[in-house]
């Protein structure tokens, strides 16, 4: 992650807290993290993973994509291909660009590279009132969702069910694609 996006990510974790009305210590709360993380992310000392992203996220009332973009300062309808928001996990490289415009709508759409042999967990409460597809564009995903194990390939589009612990593996030896669509319930 770049310098400046880690800056812009601190800035807009900061100032969505704030606006909230939440303190360091409520946040963590919500969170399930520690207040030290929280201030090295608000500081800019840390870069966070995509779970510490999504439950941070979470516990502020929005989609980790809508932090992102915040971060990015989208706006207007349409955003080029270039403009749109990127950032990678530090964990697992697992790439996410918010392909779209203005953070706030009803919809929307996120484009994931998941590397070869790459897993990201996200626990039950990462999205519990977010309703999602996933639409794999190229390579392959194995996506567990609670007890079930769901393998899909280029063109297939899976509805996820209610709020599970969920691992999204890439278990080939090259990059998968997908999209996720993403509403508010």
């Amino acid at each position: 992650m770049s310098d400046t996006l880690t800056a812009s990510l601190a800035a807009a974790l900061q100032a969505a807290r704030k606006s909230r009305g939440l303190s360091i210590s409520a946040l963590a709360e919500g969170a399930g993290v520690s207040r030290a993380m929280i201030t090295k992310v608000e500081r800019g000392d840390a870069q966070p993973t995509a779970v510490l992203l999504a439950r941070l996220a979470n516990a502020l009332g929005m989609t980790l994509s809508e932090l992102v973009s915040r971060a990015e300062d989208g706006g207007g309808r349409l955003v080029r291909a270039a403009d749109q928001p990127t950032w990678t996990d530090p964990a697992s490289g697992y790439r996410r660009r918010t392909v779209s415009p203005a953070s706030g709508r009803p919809l929307e759409l996120v484009e994931i590279e998941l590397p070869a042999g790459a897993r990201v967990a996200f626990a039950a409460d990462a999205y519990p009132d977010v309703h999602q597809q996933i639409w794999v564009l190229d390579g392959h995903l194995r996506l567990h969702e609670g007890d079930a194990v769901h393998e899909l390939d280029p063109g297939d589009c899976l509805q996820l069910g209610p709020p599970l612990t969920r691992a999204y593996v890439n278990p080939t030896d090259r990059t998968c694609r997908y999209l996720v669509a993403l509403t508010r319930r």
